[in-house]
C-alpha cells in the first residue's frame, strides 16, 4: 500500500509549493513523477521549475524533451512512471490506477477553490477506504503543519 499525503495549499500556489517538496525528494535519493491535470498545467510547471529561487536546480524534463530514464523528476499528463519514479505528485485533480506501486504520493490541491477541496475529499475517501496509509498536511503561518 502506498503511503499517501495530502497536501492542502492555503499560503502559495502549486508553483511555489512544489518545488520544496521535490527539493527533499532528490535531496533523498529519490525520483518523482509529476501527473499533471492538462497539457497548460504542464507546460507551466516545466518553466516554474527551471526558474525557481529554491531549490535553485531541479533536472526534469516532459514527454516533449524526452529521455525519461535519465530524468529524476518527470512530467507527464499520462499514468505512468518511465523514470522509475516511487514518489508520485499528483496535481490539477489528477489520479492514478497504480497508487500501489508507488511508495510515497503527494497529493496537492488549492484550498481556495471549492471544487478542488471537494474532490480532494472524495479521494481521501477512496484512498481510506482502499487501505492506504494517509496523512494531511496544511500550509501554516511557518510551513506545512500536519494536521489529524
Amino acid at each position: 500500500m502506498a503511503e499517501i499525503g495530502f497536501y492542502h495549499l492555503t499560503r502559495t500556489g502549486l508553483e511555489d509549493a512544489l518545488p520544496r517538496l521535490l527539493g527533499r525528494t532528490l535531496q533523498a535519493g529519490e525520483r518523482a513523477v509529476i501527473r499533471c491535470g492538462s497539457p497548460e498545467r504542464l507546460a507551466a510547471l516545466d518553466a516554474a521549475l527551471w526558474l525557481c529561487p529554491e531549490p535553485d536546480w531541479l533536472p526534469h524534463a516532459t514527454p516533449a524533451t524526452g529521455n525519461a530514464d535519465l530524468q529524476p523528476i518527470w512530467l507527464t499528463t499520462e499514468d505512468n512512471a518511465p523514470n522509475g519514479a516511487r514518489f508520485l505528485f499528483l496535481v490539477d485533480g489528477a489520479e492514478t490506477t497504480h497508487l500501489a506501486t508507488y511508495t510515497r504520493v503527494f497529493d496537492l490541491f488549492d484550498g481556495n477553490d471549492e471544487t478542488q477541496l471537494t474532490r480532494a475529499r472524495e479521494r481521501w475517501k477512496t484512498a481510506k477506504a482502499a487501505g492506504h496509509a494517509l496523512s494531511y498536511w496544511q500550509q501554516g503561518p511557518r510551513g506545512w503543519e500536519k494536521k489529524a
